[in-house]
C-alpha cells in the first residue's frame, strides 16, 4: 500500500502520490469514458487513494468520471480534492467546442469567473453534484491571477471557506495555482491548510523553492507539487516535448537532455529523478501526478519506487543543472 502523509495539523491525510484528473477531463486529448475508468482503476491498485479534480477539468467531466468511479468504495477509504474559482454554466453556442482552455470531447458547458462567497458556495454544491459526494477533504481556491480575482478570494471567498470547513462540510482549505507570487501573498494572509503548486518546482523551474515552500514550512501549510515532469518534458525530453502546456523551447530541450543524461550515469530513468526531487524537499508533502492511461500510472509508480541517490542531484549541481530554488 502506498503511504500516507498528513496535511499538516489539519486532519486530512493524502497517499504520496495524488492523481491529477485534468487529462480524463480530455486535456489537450478526448479521453472515452472506458479508457478513464482503466486509469482510475490502475491508480486504485497501485495503492493511490488521493484524487485531485476541478470543474475547469473537462466542464465538470473529470469530476463525474471520478464521482462515477469512487461510487463503489467506502468513502472513508479516500480523498477527494476539488476547486472553486470558475463557475459552469450552459454554453450560448448550438454545441461543445473542442479545445476551448486545452480541453476535448467536454460537455456543452462555459466557465465563468467567481471568487465571491456566494460564488464559492455554489461551485462547491456543483461539484458534490457531480461527484456524488456530501462533503470533500480539501477545497482548493483556483488560479485567481488576476488581481481583482485574488483580492475577491482573500477577502469574499476564503472566509466562505473557512465557514464550511468550521461546518465540517470540507476538512481543509488552500490554493492552487501554476505561479508563486499569488500563493505565497495568500499564504501570508489567510489560515491556509494546504498549497498546490504546478509546475514551479520541478528540475527544470524551482522558483518555488524560493519564497513560497519556506514560507509554507515556516507556516504550517502542506505543500502538495504537481506539474512534477512540466507537461511531459522530464518524462521524455524528446524533440516536440511539452513544457508549461506548450511545445518545449529548443534551449529546454537540450537542458533536460542533459539531465537525462546524467540520470543515465546512474542508471535512472530522468522521471525518477524529476519525482525524487520533488519528494526530498522537506517542505513538499506529496505530489500530484496527472495520467490519462493505465500505462502512465504504472511508469509513476515504478518512478516512486526507484531509489534515487543524493550523489546523482550533487552531480546536477556541481555541473549547474539544478535550478535557482533547488536547496543542495
Amino acid at each position: 500500500m502506498m503511504p500516507w502523509v498528513d496535511l499538516r495539523s489539519s486532519g486530512v491525510r493524502v497517499t504520496r502520490l495524488v492523481l491529477g484528473t485534468a487529462p480524463l477531463g480530455g486535456l489537450f486529448e478526448p479521453v472515452s469514458d472506458e479508457d478513464a475508468d482503466a486509469t482510475f482503476e490502475a491508480a486504485w491498485a497501485a495503492g493511490i487513494r488521493a484524487f485531485d479534480t476541478a470543474p475547469h477539468y473537462g466542464v465538470g467531466l473529470a469530476e463525474r468520471r471520478l464521482g462515477s468511479f469512487l461510487a463503489s468504495r467506502p468513502r472513508s477509504s479516500y480523498v477527494v480534492s476539488t476547486k472553486v474559482g470558475r463557475l459552469l454554466v450552459p454554453s450560448p453556442g448550438p454545441g461543445p467546442v473542442d479545445g476551448v482552455e486545452g480541453f476535448y470531447g467536454t460537455p456543452c458547458l462555459s466557465r465563468v469567473w467567481d471568487f465571491s462567497a456566494d460564488g464559492v458556495r455554489r461551485s462547491l454544491a456543483d461539484s458534490l453534484e457531480r461527484l456524488g459526494l456530501d462533503r470533500v477533504d480539501l477545497v482548493l481556491i483556483h488560479d485567481p491571477d488576476d488581481p481583482e480575482h485574488a483580492r475577491q478570494a482573500l477577502d469574499s471567498g476564503y472566509p466562505a471557506l473557512r465557514q464550511l470547513r468550521s461546518d465540517g462540510v470540507i476538512g481543509a482549505i488552500g490554493i492552487g495555482m501554476n505561479q508563486v507570487s499569488v500563493p505565497s501573498w495568500f499564504v501570508a494572509r489567510a489560515d491556509l491548510d494546504c498549497v498546490l503548486i504546478a509546475g514551479r518546482y520541478s528540475l527544470l523551474d524551482s522558483s518555488a523553492g524560493l519564497e513560497l515552500l519556506p514560507l509554507c514550512a515556516e507556516r504550517g501549510v502542506a505543500v502538495l507539487v504537481g506539474g512534477v515532469f512540466n507537461s511531459g518534458i522530464l518524462a521524455d525530453p524528446a524533440p516536440g516535448a511539452s513544457y508549461d502546456y506548450r511545445p518545449a523551447p529548443a534551449d529546454l530541450v537540450e537542458r533536460a537532455r542533459r539531465i537525462r543524461a546524467v540520470c543515465a550515469g546512474y542508471g535512472l530513468p530522468i522521471g525518477a529523478a524529476a519525482l525524487a526531487f520533488v519528494l526530498r524537499n522537506p517542505a513538499v508533502t506529496a505530489a500530484l501526478v496527472g495520467a490519462r492511461t493505465a500505462a502512465e500510472i504504472a511508469e509513476d509508480v515504478g518512478y516512486l519506487a526507484r531509489p534515487v541517490p543524493d550523489e546523482l542531484f550533487a552531480e546536477l549541481s556541481a555541473v549547474g543543472l539544478l535550478p535557482d530554488g533547488a536547496g543542495s
